[in-house]
């Protein structure tokens, strides 16, 4: 399965208490923190959740 690097490029300060938590549940917590996730669709709807605070990119 395909795999993907999530950075965190945004601060949850002054964001909704879900968009913190979401970030929390991709493992993030810290800024410019990566983590590689596998590509699902579940994934992939918390990503788009809080696409205003990371960064993605598709590791070959």
């Amino acid at each position: 399965m395909a795999k993907l690097k999530v950075t965190q490029i945004g601060s949850p300060i002054r964001r909704a208490p879900v968009q913190e938590k979401t970030l929390i549940g991709l493992g993030l917590n810290k800024m410019h923190r990566s983590r590689e996730l596998e590509d699902t669709p579940s994934v992939r709807g918390m990503i788009r959740a809080v696409q205003h605070l990371v960064k993605v990119e598709p590791i070959a």
